[in-house]
């Protein structure tokens, strides 16, 4: 007897399903070549199901900007080839933020709240840039503290990140107790 009202296959369904998506996020964030063990271990979808998913998905993303490559039992999602020389304009090697600005973005990560004149201190005259920058970006909040501001890291920041509070400094690169 079904208690929950569904069949076999309905669930078989959407459990094929979850893992399409789970091999599909995979292949999206991997930025490279994977073998069929590494997402496997990755997804825990077993290794037929795997095989077929990855081809649904080849088949899914031929008429694309975005394809699913297949070289020697590895797997990668990739740009078109058609398009590979539009994306290389943009992906010029830059991150979103300088390195200047992702240190001064951790510490204040880190020592939350902080003065901006403490950051000035450590940082330097261009850490008033990256500053603005970042209340521009949602990214920090700051409130008047006597002649300065005291920043710390807004809600948009764990948003913009993907992070819940307390695990910015995994995302930034910093250990607590350094």
């Amino acid at each position: 007897m079904d208690i929950s009202g569904r069949s076999a296959k309905e669930i078989d369904d959407e459990m094929e399903e979850e893992g399409a998506r789970k091999i599909e996020a995979a292949l999206f964030i991997a930025g490279k070549f994977l073998s069929i063990q590494e997402l496997v271990a990755l997804t825990d979808v077993n290794p037929i199901l795997l095989k077929k998913k990855l081809s649904d998905l080849k088949d899914d993303y031929k008429e694309s900007g975005i394809e699913i490559v297949e070289k020697n039992g590895f797997w990668k999602m990739d740009v078109a080839s058609n398009y590979t020389s539009m994306v290389n304009k943009l992906a010029t090697g830059s991150s979103e933020f300088s390195k200047a600005e992702q240190e001064s973005l951790a510490i204040i990560a880190y020592k939350q709240p902080i003065k901006q004149s403490v950051i000035i201190k450590i940082r330097g005259n261009k850490a008033y840039d990256h500053i603005k920058k970042f209340v521009e970006l949602g990214l920090i909040a700051r409130k008047r503290m006597g002649h300065t501001w005291e920043l710390s890291l807004s809600e948009s920041f764990h948003d913009y990140f993907h992070v819940g509070k307390g695990e910015e400094s995994e995302v930034l690169g910093a250990e607590k107790g350094e």
